[in-house]
């Protein structure tokens, strides 16, 4: 007898004009989760231009002069869930955000992160990407779980958020427009203080032309849908308000 997959709600609206409110969207999606109020849920989104600061970024001497920087590339600074370090999200990405309860979250800190990057690894190789998990020398926002082409372009990144009751995972995938993310964090890390190599930042078209943000989507969701009963929804009328009335806290202070 088969085994039955876990059920996961998706949602694939974006609020590209304001980044804010869709990372609030994200948080309202994480609270309401671990409240019970909502099963398993994630987003797939495609979203507007914002720099996303980590807590790290947020807490450093410099953090203002990187948000005028930010500005000053025509991105919008936002304060993100999780994550270390600043990164990009464009129309040229694919944004994750996937709230999942739990009882103890912090004991399933490690399996998230493989089970995510090794999703995002599996749908890059799908499209023809020599995709593998592991952090590139000097690439931006850092981490053991980046997903990379041949080792040697970031292309995707995850980090974590954990509250009682459950834990969001949240991630980008560059599809195309891997020159804004250089253009986008080299004045903003040099604001930061931060050592990084633009060199490192790819995208999957860089590695792949003929790969588009609806292939990319499309593989994602084809290995999500083998693990998962997958089903769509719109995002319901009280998510929506409770991220309005977070939308305030995403914004720089």
């Amino acid at each position: 007898m088969p085994a039955v997959k876990p059920a996961l709600r998706l949602h694939r609206e974006a609020f590209q004009d304001d980044p804010a409110l869709d990372v609030a969207i994200s948080r309202a999606l994480l609270l309401r989760v671990a409240d019970g109020e909502l099963p398993e849920s994630m987003r797939l989104t495609r979203p507007g231009a914002m720099i996303a600061f980590g807590r790290q970024d947020v807490a450093g001497p410099h953090y203002r002069e990187a948000v005028r920087a930010a500005r000053e590339t025509g991105f919008e600074p936002i304060e993100r869930l999780a994550g270390g370090r600043a990164a990009v999200f464009h129309e040229g990405t694919l944004a994750i955000a996937h709230a999942r309860p739990g009882r103890e979250p912090q004991a399933e800190i490690y399996p998230r992160f493989e089970e995510s990057s090794g999703w995002i690894e599996r749908a890059l190789r799908r499209v023809g990407i020599d995709a593998r998990v592991g952090e590139v020398p000097g690439e931006y926002c850092p981490g053991g779980y980046s997903v990379n082409a041949r080792g040697l372009l970031k292309l995707a990144g995850i980090g974590q958020k954990l509250i009682k009751g459950a834990g969001h995972l949240g991630g980008v995938v560059v599809v195309a427009g891997s020159d804004r993310v250089r253009d986008a964090l080299m004045p903003v890390y040099e604001a930061l203080g931060l050592e990084w190599d633009p060199a490192t930042a790819g995208s999957v078209v860089d590695e792949q032309p003929s790969a588009t943000l609806d292939t990319v989507e499309a593989a994602l969701l084809e290995d999500l849908g083998e693990r998962y009963e997958l089903e769509e929804a719109q995002l319901d009328r009280a998510t929506v308000e409770m991220a309005r009335r977070l939308r305030a806290e995403h914004l720089p202070g």
